[in-house]
């Protein structure tokens, strides 16, 4: 039987010296020496996403509200992680970000706008302040991180933006209207952005995640959402995607990899471009599948 890996000759190669380990290690860091500020990062797919930029390299501003957790995440990540305290609706605490992070760091290179709430109501039953609130952190949220980032990367000499948009922002969701709104209006707000920065050598982009297990899908307001969709109190956040392409919610680490590759040189081409990760959710379910309707 061939090895699955390799050229099929010698099973067992002689293991690299500690020289050339450092060397693949050093090849492998795609960040070295770069500043990221991650916002929303103390907890969920944030805190995955700075675990993922430190571990290749990178100096990592850790920007949220909850501040406990992110001072623990930023002491666990040591040396290479602060934390800041950012309302992202705050014009103050962005200013104050930014300089946390250049007394920190430098310049910053990468942004990731990944700060956002999710509240379950249909139209009808959504009052105008719920709205606004959901609108202002994802939207205006995200505007104001770039408007702040800008001239920093200008200094830095580019650098890239990546916009945590979401499945919802392809497509409609039913009872999630203030959440579909904000989301579709960062992924034009992405492009409009990759279009006013290209020429700063800036590249913005949108990450549009399916259902991913984090604390804002995994507690209470997951079954309140199931109830809301399937008119099924019982129901939870796994059983509505049953009859999907890829049957499961995804890890913060999957998107995490994406969202490290869209902000790293490999995607040098690509701005004002979508980068879907929702186990193929948009598809729609498979015909004679347990939960299917085809």
């Amino acid at each position: 039987m061939k090895d699955l890996v390799g050229d099929g000759g010698d099973r067992h190669p002689a293991p690299l010296t500690h020289s050339q380990s450092s060397a693949r290690e050093r090849i492998m860091k795609r960040f070295d020496n770069r500043t990221v500020i991650v916002t929303g990062g103390a907890r969920g797919m944030g805190a995955s996403h700075a675990r993922g930029f430190v571990a290749e390299g990178a100096n990592v501003v850790i920007a949220a509200k909850a501040e406990q957790q992110g001072r623990r995440l930023a002491d666990e990540l040591g040396d290479h992680a602060i934390f800041s305290r950012l309302d992202v609706t705050s014009d103050a605490d962005w200013e104050a970000t930014m300089a946390a992070a250049h007394t920190a760091f430098g310049p910053v290179s990468v942004l990731v706008n990944n700060a956002g709430v999710l509240r379950y109501d249909p139209i009808a039953d959504t009052e105008p302040a719920a709205w606004r609130q959901v609108i202002d952190i994802n939207l205006t949220g995200t505007y104001l991180g770039i408007r702040a980032v800008v001239p920093s990367m200008r200094q830095a000499g580019g650098g890239a933006i990546v916009n945590i948009s979401s499945e919802g922002g392809m497509r409609g969701v039913f009872g999630v209207a203030s959440y579909v709104a904000s989301k579709w209006g960062v992924r034009g707000l992405t492009k409009t952005a990759a279009l006013e920065f290209a020429r700063d050598n800036i590249r913005v982009n949108s990450i549009h995640p399916g259902p991913v297990r984090t604390p804002m899908t995994a507690g209470p307001d997951a079954a309140a959402y199931a109830a809301i969709t399937v008119r099924d109190a019982a129901a939870s956040a796994e059983s509505l995607i049953t009859d999907f392409a890829i049957p499961r919610m995804g890890e913060p680490e999957e998107i995490t990899r994406l969202v490290l590759f869209v902000a790293s040189d490999e995607a040098s081409f690509s701005t004002g471009s979508e980068f879907i990760a929702d186990g193929g959710q948009l598809l729609g379910p498979i015909p004679g599948s347990d939960g299917g309707r085809g």
